[in-house]
C-alpha cells in the first residue's frame, strides 16, 4: 500500500494552467517530479505580441486555441491556425502575434542539438498512417495524430494530440514507460463542469492505490513513472495534448511503453 508520503506525491503530479495573459511556467523539470519533461503556456489576446526564446531547450509550442502569426525566426511571416505547431532547438527564438485569443501549450526538454527548426500545418483529413493513426478499439479507441513525430529531428521530444470517445478510456490498457521516458498530458475541450479522470499508479494491476486526478481544459498531469490511463464522464471524451521526453537521446522512440501485464487481455 502507498504510504501518504507517495500518495501525497503522485497528487503533486496534477497541475491547473493558468489563463491569464503571458507565459507560465507549468511543469519545470528539476523543480516538479520529473527531471526531463517541461511544459508552459503562453496566452495572448488578440494583438498581443510575444518572444518565445528556446534558451538551453528544445521546444515544441502548438497552437491549442486561435489563430496567430510568426513575425522572426526560421518561419518569420507564417500564420498559425488552431492546432498547428513547430520546433526549436536550443538559442532560437520567434516573435509570435496573435490574431485571435491565443492559446499555446509549449513542450520543452533537454537539447542534444539532434533537432532542426520544423513546422507541421494540422491536417485533419491525413489519410492513417505514420502522422495520423487509430489506437485501440471499442471502448479504448482513440485518435491520435503527431505534431512531433518520431522521424522529425529532435533530441528528446515525441509529441501529439489525442481525443478519446465519449465516455470511453485511452491509453488502454494502461502502460508505463519510467526507464526510457517521462511524460505529461496536457488537457483542452473539457470545460468545467465537465471531466475526466487521469488515473496514476505504480504497480502491475496496483489500482487499489490509485490516484484519481480531476482533469478539464488547461489541467497538465505528469506521468515521471507508473501506469497512466484515462477515463471520461458520460458526456464528453477526453482530448489531450501529450508530450515525452526521452531521458536520453537513445530512448526517443514510440515503441517503449510496457502493457500492465493484469490488463494487456483488455
Amino acid at each position: 500500500m502507498l504510504d501518504v508520503h507517495e500518495r501525497n506525491r503522485i497528487e503533486g503530479w496534477r497541475f491547473q494552467s493558468p489563463e491569464t495573459p503571458g507565459l507560465h511556467e507549468v511543469i519545470v523539470a528539476g523543480e516538479a517530479d520529473c527531471v526531463a519533461i517541461s511544459i508552459s503556456r503562453l496566452n495572448l489576446p488578440p494583438g498581443a505580441r510575444h518572444t518565445l526564446a528556446s534558451g538551453v531547450h528544445e521546444i515544441h509550442p502548438v497552437l491549442m486555441h486561435g489563430a496567430a502569426r510568426l513575425l522572426s525566426g526560421p518561419f518569420a511571416g507564417t500564420a498559425m491556425k488552431r492546432f498547428d505547431s513547430f520546433y526549436l532547438s536550443s538559442d532560437e527564438s520567434t516573435e509570435i502575434e496573435a490574431v485571435e485569443d491565443c492559446v499555446f501549450y509549449i513542450a520543452g526538454a533537454p537539447d542534444e542539438r539532434f533537432g532542426k527548426p520544423s513546422f507541421r500545418s494540422f491536417e485533419p483529413g491525413l489519410p492513417i498512417g505514420e502522422i495520423h493513426q487509430i489506437h485501440g478499439d471499442g471502448a479504448g479507441r482513440r485518435e491520435v495524430m503527431f505534431t512531433l513525430d518520431p522521424a522529425t529531428p529532435a533530441s528528446r521530444l515525441i509529441c501529439g494530440l489525442t481525443w478519446g470517445g465519449v465516455g470511453a478510456w485511452t491509453s488502454w490498457p494502461p502502460h508505463q514507460h519510467e526507464r526510457d521516458l517521462e511524460e505529461a498530458y496536457c488537457y483542452f475541450d473539457m470545460p468545467a463542469p465537465d471531466f475526466g479522470l487521469h488515473l496514476s499508479y505504480l504497480e502491475s494491476g496496483g489500482v487499489a492505490d490509485v490516484v484519481a486526478h480531476r482533469v478539464q481544459s488547461g489541467t497538465m498531469v505528469l506521468a515521471p513513472r507508473g501506469y497512466h490511463p484515462t477515463v471520461a464522464s458520460p458526456n464528453l471524451g477526453n482530448a489531450y495534448f501529450w508530450a515525452l521526453a526521452a531521458l536520453r537521446p537513445s530512448s526517443r522512440r514510440y515503441d517503449l511503453a510496457i502493457p500492465d501485464p493484469a490488463y494487456a487481455r483488455a
